[in-house]
């Protein structure tokens, strides 16, 4: 009876494997890792600016009359020369003829004033006519001369304003909304009616401190700054995918914020780039040199400072670090603490503790703006 009560009591507990191995060694731990990389990282230094269009135009109105038409769609893309507003036609037609007739006018009275003054001079010179009367008809005629400069003048002018019913594009560039609409009416009195703006290339202008200025100065005995390069970042964060050149530093400084205003051009074939907007702008100066890059997302912070873990024959290890203070997209400089080819955990973090066991696989390449 003792030996069945045993076997029972056997069987039972080899069911259950988890208490009969108390002692069993912990799993590992699984971790995303990236290679703690060297890349030639250019010094460069960062500014807030703001984008602007080489050509900014406000379409006004240069005579009084009522808008017939408006020939464009807002937001679109227009040439220069291209048909945006049509003017009333008729009142300043009308003004051409007069003009016109006044100026056939003035024609016909030189041709009377000449043949006059010819006639005083001849009976003049025989004695028959008076001098009062020759330099009488020579003033008439040179009336006459100055009448018709006038009506020439005053149906140019009149040319002129009826060209000004047609308001055509200056320059190439995208248009705005439109602030009066057909049947106004409109005047130079009455504001712009739209906004053109260029597209391709644009400019980003920034200013820049004294401190700021006399660094890039450092990088080289000569500051020649059509050897600046300079990038654009987003604010979300993503990066531009064209490179600018620095074009213009200002010859002042701006007495209030104790800064020079720096200029830089940028290509915009895309139309990415919007009038008035606000970015960040990098400028590289100077020749690049070897950094460790490492993803953000890998750093720790604690009362000693940052850190982060490695894996080192098998196990989580930490490693202090001191970071350049400058981030490059989702990565940043690591000053000190590894010097490159580390395997760096940043996936799995929150499992890791010092000396524990891990099981390291690729996580996704590191990216950076370099």
């Amino acid at each position: 009876m003792r030996n069945t009560l045993g076997a029972v009591v056997a069987l039972y507990l080899m069911s259950f494997p988890a208490l009969a191995q108390p002692n069993e060694a912990p799993s590992q731990i699984s971790v995303g890792v990236v290679t703690a990389a060297r890349k030639p990282i250019a010094k460069s230094l960062d500014f807030v600016g703001r984008v602007e269009a080489i050509d900014r135009v406000e379409i006004r109105a240069r005579v009084t009359g009522y808008l017939e038409e408006v020939e464009f769609k807002e937001g679109d893309l227009v040439q220069a020369g291209a048909s945006l507003y049509k003017i009333e036609k008729g009142l300043f037609q009308a003004a051409v003829g007069e003009a016109a007739g006044a100026l056939d006018r003035s024609k016909a009275a030189k041709v009377l004033s000449e043949v006059q003054l010819q006639r005083a001079e001849e009976l003049y010179e025989r004695n028959v006519g008076s001098a009062v009367a020759r330099d009488q008809a020579r003033a008439t005629d040179e009336q006459a001369k100055g009448t018709i400069l006038i009506d020439q003048a005053n149906l140019d002018t009149a040319k002129i304003n009826l060209g000004y019913t047609d308001i055509v594009a200056p320059v190439t560039g995208k248009i705005g909304r439109t602030n009066v609409t057909k049947g106004n009416v409109v005047s130079p009195e009455s504001g712009p009616l739209t906004v053109i703006v260029s597209q391709d290339p644009m400019y980003v202008t920034f200013p820049v401190s004294q401190r700021e200025f006399l660094r890039l100065r450092q990088t080289g005995k000569q500051l020649d700054v059509t050897q600046l390069k300079a990038n654009l970042q987003f604010a979300d964060l993503s990066k531009y995918d064209q490179e600018g050149t620095v074009n213009f530093v200002d010859v002042t400084v701006n007495r209030t914020t104790d800064t020079v205003l720096v200029r830089a051009a940028f290509p915009n074939p895309k139309g990415v780039l919007i009038d008035g907007q606000l970015v960040h702008v990098s400028i590289e100066a100077g020749k690049p040199a070897e950094k460790v890059v490492i993803p953000q997302s890998a750093l720790i912070a604690d009362q000693q400072g940052t850190y982060v873990f490695v894996v080192d024959d098998g196990k989580a290890a930490i490693r202090r670090v001191k970071t350049g203070g400058e981030s490059r997209g989702t990565s940043i400089i690591v000053e000190e603490g590894l010097s490159g080819g580390e395997q760096v955990i940043v996936d799995g973090l929150q499992s890791v503790r010092p000396g524990a066991a891990v099981i390291a696989t690729p996580a996704l390449q590191l990216q950076d703006r370099s």
